[in-house]
């Protein structure tokens, strides 16, 4: 396991936090926040690809 691989699971954590704090506030923000970061996360871990090229082409799909 690579260093960008673990930075994705940290970033799976973080996005579920995030979504289950906007379900508790009732902040869809915060949970669509949540579910976005959980994504990269995941493809991240996955992959080892950095973040910042995942999230490039998640927006160049229309995912975020």
């Amino acid at each position: 396991m690579n260093q960008d691989q673990l930075k994705g699971k940290m970033r799976q954590l973080s996005g579920e936090i995030k979504k289950r704090w906007g379900k508790m506030t009732d902040d869809d923000i915060m949970q669509a926040q949540g579910d976005f970061e959980k994504l990269c996360g995941k493809i991240q871990e996955r992959s080892g690809d950095r973040r910042e090229a995942i999230e490039h082409w998640l927006k160049s799909q229309g995912l975020s």
